[in-house]
C-alpha cells in the first residue's frame, strides 16, 4: 500500500538496532517505539492531547472489546477510531485474538474460528479471521493485525505444530478477506519456545507479503531469556523493509533488549495498570507511592523526568491522592508511567543514531538496576 511503508534510516554500529520511519496515512513517526494501550478507545486516565504533549506517536486499541462494547458498527457510523476518539494521529488495532484465547476453558477453537462466551452478558460468540478483519475494516486503524492462536506457555511440540499451521492457514484467509487499501495488515509470527517452529511461520507468512510482522507468543509466563531467545529465532527470517512489532511488551529494560534485537514497535498495558496500583517507573528503580517515607517528600517522583506530573506535583501530594483513592492521582500516576516509556523510546533512537546504544543500555542499568533481569516489573 503506497500510504504505508518502512524506511529504515540507521543501523546503531554497537548493537545493529534500527532507526527508521513509519509512514502511515496518519502521519509519520518514528522507530523503535512504545505504543500507549487504549484497549476501549481510550489510554486509561489520560487524553489524546496529552497524549500527544507526550510525545506518543501510535495508540492501540482492542478489537474484542470495541466489538463487544459499543459495536464496530457504532465506532463505524462515528466516522472510524480516530473521530470517535478524536485522535488523528496513527492508530493500530489487534485482532482480538489473545483476549478469545486468554478465556481458556470457556472458548472453543476449530478451523472456522473460535467460538466463546461475551464478558459482559455471557451469550454465545463466534470470530473467525474474516470477521476479525471485517471488525477492524469497521474501526479503521491504520494498522491492522491478523487473527492468531497465541497458544499458552509452555505448550508441547505437538501443539505448537499444530496451532501455527493453523495461524498460517488463518493468516491467509485474513489477508483474502481484507479489502480496505489505506490500511497495514500485519501477519503475526508464532511457534512458542521451538526455533525451527517459528522459522517454518515467518517463511510462510513472509511468502504472503504483509506490509509489517508482529511476535506474538512472548509475555505469556515464560522467563526473559526465552522470550529474548523468541525474538532472536524470528528476527533473521522479517525482511528488513517492513517493520517488526513485538506484542505485549512494556518492562524497560525489554525495550532496550528488543530494540538490540531488531524490534522497531511494541505496546504494553503495564504502565497505566501498575499506575493505578502506586506503582512507578522512574530512571532510578521501581517506586511505590503508597511508601511512608514520602509521605513529607516534596519532590517530584523523578528528578530526571519532565513530564507533567513530574513538573507540577509532588510525592506527598501524589501519595495523599493515591491513599485516598482520589482518580485524579491514578490519571497523574498514569501519566508518568505512560511518558516515562514514550521519553525511554526515544532516548533509544536517539542512541541507536548515535551508535551507542550498549552503553546506553549499561547506563540505565546502573541507574534502574540490574536485577529487573531476574523479575519483572
Amino acid at each position: 500500500m503506497k500510504d504505508f511503508w518502512y524506511e529504515l534510516k540507521h543501523v546503531c554500529k554497537q548493537t545493529g538496532a534500527r532507526y527508521g520511519i513509519l509512514h502511515t496515512p496518519h502521519g509519520d513517526v518514528e522507530t523503535p517505539m512504545f505504543m500507549p494501550v487504549g484497549t476501549l478507545a481510550t489510554v486509561k486516565g489520560i487524553s489524546p492531547e496529552q497524549l500527544k504533549e507526550m510525545g506518543s506517536q501510535v495508540i492501540l486499541s482492542n478489537t474484542y472489546h470495541l466489538w463487544l462494547r459499543p459495536g464496530n458498527d457504532v465506532v463505524k457510523k462515528a466516522g472510524g477510531l480516530h473521530k470517535f476518539m478524536n485522535y488523528d494521529g496513527p492508530m493500530l488495532t489487534d485482532s482480538g485474538g489473545f483476549q478469545v484465547f486468554s478465556l481458556g476453558k470457556t472458548r472453543k477453537i476449530e478451523e472456522e474460528g473460535v467460538t466463546f462466551k461475551s464478558i459482559i452478558d455471557g451469550s454465545q460468540l463466534f470470530l473467525s479471521p474474516e470477521k476479525a478483519i471485517q471488525i477492524q475494516e469497521d474501526l479503521g486503524a491504520d494498522m491492522i493485525m491478523s487473527f492468531d492462536e497465541c497458544a499458552p506457555y509452555p505448550a508441547s511440540r505437538e501443539y505448537m505444530e499444530k496451532s501455527v499451521a493453523r495461524t498460517i492457514r488463518w493468516a491467509k484467509r485474513g489477508k483474502d478477506a481484507h479489502t480496505r487499501e489505506d490500511q497495514a495488515l500485519f501477519g503475526i509470527v508464532q511457534g512458542g519456545e521451538y526455533p525451527d517452529i517459528r522459522e517454518k511461520c515467518a517463511k510462510a507468512l513472509v511468502e504472503m507479503d504483509f506490509p509489517g510482522y508482529s511476535i506474538g507468543g512472548t509475555s505469556v509466563g515464560e522467563p526473559k531469556d526465552v522470550m529474548y531467545k523468541m525474538i532472536d529465532d524470528t528476527i533473521p527470517f522479517l525482511p528488513e523493509d517492513k517493520p517488526r512489532y513485538l506484542m505485549g511488551v512494556g518492562n524497560p529494560i525489554d525495550l532496550i533488549e528488543a530494540a538490540i534485537r531488531g524490534i522497531d514497535m511494541y505496546d504494553c498495558v503495564l504502565p497505566t495498570r501498575v499506575a493505578r496500583h502506586g506503582a512507578l517507573m522512574t530512571h532510578y528503580g521501581r517506586m511505590n507511592i503508597n511508601n511512608q517515607k514520602f509521605k513529607y517528600d516534596f519532590t517530584p517522583i523523578d528528578d530526571m523526568c519532565h513530564c507533567y506530573t513530574c513538573r507540577n506535583y509532588t510525592r506527598a501530594y501524589l501519595r495523599h491522592l493515591h491513599k485516598s483513592d482520589e482518580i485524579f492521582g491514578k490519571s497523574l500516576l498514569s501519566i508518568h508511567n505512560v511518558a516515562f516509556l514514550l521519553d525511554l523510546a526515544k532516548d533509544i533512537r536517539e542512541a541507536i543514531k548515535e551508535d551507542r546504544l550498549g552503553d546506553f543500555k549499561e547506563e540505565f542499568l546502573d541507574r534502574y538496576g540490574r536485577d529487573v533481569y531476574e523479575r519483572a516489573f
